[in-house]
């Protein structure tokens, strides 16, 4: 059997057992002719049709690497390769293993904060009115993610949301304005994969501040991991009109997946979910779920953070990230 010819049948394996986690149908049909000429650095008969078959099944380039190396390891691990064993092990993702033990990484840094491993249902929120309304009505976790180019503003708004969660019980954190959230004494802050680039994340840890990072796939859920996050949101889950995306839908079936891998260590499924998605997100094991139209486009928003929190009722009760 020629090396294209064994590239091909290994890869065509792997799609047929993994077609569930495609983005559009008929992924056997994305297999490129030459395989070989694919353009990956990954060398190894195996890893390389893994990396196709990934191409193949719509997961970006830098997630199809994450993939095909964790497969590689996996094998290596186990002394077989199984097309069937999609890896959603830690310890094969590299720095991944080392983040989830919640020890200091191999860039330094120390663990942030931890965070109930179960946020429940966790809302996101334009301004502190809308903080304060829905942590009235019982909504343990809430983000504030306050617009504004005016500090003034911002400093205001955070304050204003800090205030208005005091004697609720929920748990505050603050979108993007993370030196304001130090001031206000805010729970935690959220930060975007591209705000890892410019905030300051010393001095939030050692404000003791919770720290939420977005991920939009294996490799930027290995970016969150490295600066060992209180939680990593997945998303998006499903299409959002709220945001620019950069990368598509995952779906609730990558969802699963991820959850699996970050099993030990707290998430957040968020993008386009509602309350008749709900259960399907639920039941992809994810740790809690963020919703932001639900709530806020809701006719009667407290009457619908009780159909939500119901649908959680059925959860393990929540507890502390080791």
């Amino acid at each position: 059997m020629s090396h294209n010819s064994e590239l091909d049948t290994l890869a065509r394996e792997i799609v047929r057992q993994h077609s569930h986690l495609a983005l559009q149908a008929n992924p056997l049909q994305r297999l490129p002719m030459d395989l070989t000429a694919l353009p990956t650095l990954l060398t190894a008969t195996m890893t390389q049709a893994v990396y196709a078959a990934c191409c193949a099944l719509d997961f970006i380039d830098a997630d199809a690497q994450c993939v095909a190396s964790a497969w590689q390891r996996q094998s290596e691990r186990s002394g077989h390769f199984d097309a069937n064993a999609w890896p959603t092990d830690p310890q094969d993702f590299g720095q991944l293993k080392s983040t989830l033990q919640r020890a200091t990484n191999d860039s330094g840094f120390d663990s942030f904060a931890p965070c109930p491993h179960q946020l429940g249902l966790y809302a996101v929120l334009p301004d502190a009115t809308w903080v304060g309304r829905m942590a009235r009505a019982g909504v343990p976790t809430v983000q504030l993610r306050f617009k504004s180019d005016d500090p003034g503003a911002i400093k205001r708004e955070v304050q204003a949301a800090v205030q208005a969660v005091q004697g609720t019980g929920a748990l505050l954190f603050i979108n993007d304005h993370w030196q304001a959230a130090i001031e206000a004494g805010a729970y935690g802050v959220h930060l975007g994969q591209e705000d890892l680039q410019s905030a300051e994340l010393e001095p939030i840890r050692a404000a003791d501040l919770r720290l939420g990072v977005s991920s939009h796939g294996y490799a930027e859920m290995l970016r969150a991991a490295a600066v060992q996050p209180s939680y990593i949101a997945l998303g998006a889950v499903y299409a959002t009109t709220l945001k620019r995306m950069a990368t598509p839908p995952q779906g609730p079936a990558r969802l699963k997946m991820y959850a699996t891998l970050l099993r030990n260590t707290p998430t957040v499924a968020i993008g386009g979910i509602d309350a008749a998605r709900l259960p399907e997100v639920l039941a992809s094991g994810v740790g809690s779920v963020a919703v932001v139209r639900a709530l806020v486009a809701a006719d009667a928003p407290e009457a619908q953070v009780t159909s939500l929190q119901a649908m959680f009722t059925c959860r393990t009760p929540h507890r502390l990230a080791e």
